[in-house]
């Protein structure tokens, strides 16, 4: 279906937790809803409906949405928000049909990141992979080069919008680039953050996909210069590492078929270049691998932030706190040949094993590897 008129293209239907977070664009003030089956959600702030903002976000429970298998979006655009008897249009309403990720069956999924504002070629490197296949979207932060404007943070969904119609879900994980720029510090309004405490890191369950995304939030020192002293990132990743050991404890995972980590940066490798600016952090990234060894055991990692593809397997020459999981560095603002374009990473989870493969905006691939799954 063609993208409705007042919307700046179709929703994207995240997933984080136990729910999807149906977020939408759009060109002026409206109250927004969601029906899905008999049942409305509303896009409010602790019951006051939202229209001063140009990103509406509806939370949806994922067994709803699962089962019906398609959402009804609702709006009504705002003429006179008066304290009493604000005015408004009638309402209209568009319907997506829903496909949800299901067990048994294998997963086409497709990873974006650092497409640095490239939104027709990282739409285009999806259809090289997969066509109009794809069953889930990943998009693993620096879509754009800085977070100054909602026309930048929209380029995420713009990206989501081309590759999946609105009719597929997605997973979002924050990227460096993305803490940058005067609309930074609200990014949380505007992507899937986990509802009440709005935190960047999370885990879901697609299907027989178990994943955990986590945020290695900004690349340098909090105190580097570049910054002005406008971010507190080591606070959060101690945070982070207590995360990582409450999923460790519950074992939430112990089920899954596939298990992955989706993170922007790949902090199991130290990038040792410019005389160690951005060697960081090295006690809380050895005890993130060592959870993840130990507890978690996760099937591979997709990673980006290092604009190339490449797989860093264990023990190798990128393994600095002995990785026990393979991880795709899947992602370069260029295409394969490295002329202009993007290159992303196609995935396909079929039985026992990971088919990965490098795909581009020029119609270009390349194979990477074949990962088996090992259990016991």
């Amino acid at each position: 279906m063609n993208v409705p008129y007042e919307f700046l293209c179709h929703p994207t239907v995240f997933a984080l937790g136990d729910s999807y977070q149906i977020i939408t664009p759009v060109k002026s003030e409206m109250l927004f809803w969601v029906r899905v089956g008999d049942k409305n959600y509303y896009d409010h702030s602790n019951g006051v409906m939202r229209s001063a903002t140009m990103v509406h976000k509806v939370v949806v429970p994922m067994t709803a949405l699962d089962s019906v298998k398609e959402y009804t979006v609702c709006y009504k655009k705002i003429l006179d928000r008066k304290p009493y008897f604000p005015e408004s249009e009638e309402a209209a309403e568009y319907t997506y049909s829903f496909r949800p990720v299901e067990a048994g069956r294998p997963i086409k999924l497709y990873h974006v990141s650092d497409s640095h504002g490239r939104v027709d070629e990282a739409i285009a490197s999806a259809k090289t992979a997969f066509g109009e296949e794809t069953d889930l979207l990943v998009l693993n932060g620096d879509i754009s080069n800085h977070s100054s404007s909602v026309e930048n943070i929209s380029m995420i969904y713009r990206i989501a919008s081309g590759i999946t119609g609105g009719t597929r879900p997605c997973v979002y994980s924050r990227g460096n680039h993305d803490m940058r720029g005067a609309f930074a510090e609200r990014l949380a309004e505007y992507t899937p953050v986990t509802p009440g405490d709005g935190l960047t890191y999370f885990t879901f369950r697609l299907g027989d996909l178990w994943g955990i995304v986590l945020d290695c939030a900004e690349d340098k020192l909090d105190d580097n210069e570049e910054y002005g002293g406008t971010v507190c990132c080591h606070g959060y990743r101690e945070a982070e590492t207590e995360f990582l050991k409450q999923i460790a404890d519950s074992e939430e995972y112990a089920k899954a078929k596939y298990k992955a980590v989706i993170c922007h940066v790949p902090f199991t490798y130290r990038d040792k270049s410019s005389d160690g600016l951005f060697d960081i952090e090295n006690d809380i990234y050895a005890e993130w691998v060592k959870i993840l060894n130990e507890e978690i055991k996760p099937d591979l990692m997709l990673a980006g932030h290092k604009h190339r593809c490449t797989l860093s397997l264990s023990g190798g020459n990128m393994d600095d706190y002995g990785q026990s999981f393979p991880v795709v560095i899947g992602a370069k603002p260029k295409a394969i040949n490295n002329t202009e374009g993007f290159t992303g990473t196609a995935y396909v989870f079929d039985g026992d094993r990971i088919n990965t493969e490098f795909t581009d905006s020029l119609g270009d691939k390349q194979p990477c590897a074949v990962i088996k799954i090992k259990r016991g």
